[in-house]
């Protein structure tokens, strides 16, 4: 991948879930694809659902410490903030394409920063979303 990529939430808690060691296998490599080219994106939103997930819904939960100091480093990457002009577009993006608000952000996130691909297992393998298109990087 040359250009920038936007990783989804589920990409970096795959990269912590230990129940998952296929999918853990690709979604660090992922990352470190992503940290060692300087093309990976992610966005305060997936931040946030990341601490959330890895620290109460996955079935080895990281400690609060452990899973903060993992927010600190992904937020090396490029990260997208969640402002008002970004809810804004995240409102259409949802009205045009029939998307919740939260993968609307995603999508949004995505846009803003110009990235294409989409890195996502939550959102259907393929589909374009005006210049951004998703790819599940876990499907067979």
């Amino acid at each position: 991948m040359n250009g920038r990529v936007f990783l989804d939430t589920n990409v970096i808690v795959y990269a912590h879930d230990t129940a998952s060691p296929g999918r853990q296998a690709t979604a660090q490599a992922l990352i470190f694809d992503g940290l060692t080219a300087g093309n990976a994106v992610l966005s305060a939103q997936v931040l946030n659902e990341f601490y959330v997930t890895v620290t109460r819904k996955i079935a080895k939960p990281l400690p609060a410490a452990l899973a903060r100091r993992e927010v600190e480093l992904l937020a090396r990457l490029c990260v997208v903030e969640v402002d008002v002009p970004l809810v804004v577009r995240v409102i259409d993006v949802g009205a045009r394409w029939q998307l919740s608000h939260w993968d609307g952000l995603i999508i949004a996130a995505a846009e803003r920063a110009r990235c294409d691909p989409v890195l996502s297992e939550d959102l259907s393998n393929g589909q374009t979303y005006g210049p951004v298109t998703v790819r599940n990087p876990f499907a067979e």
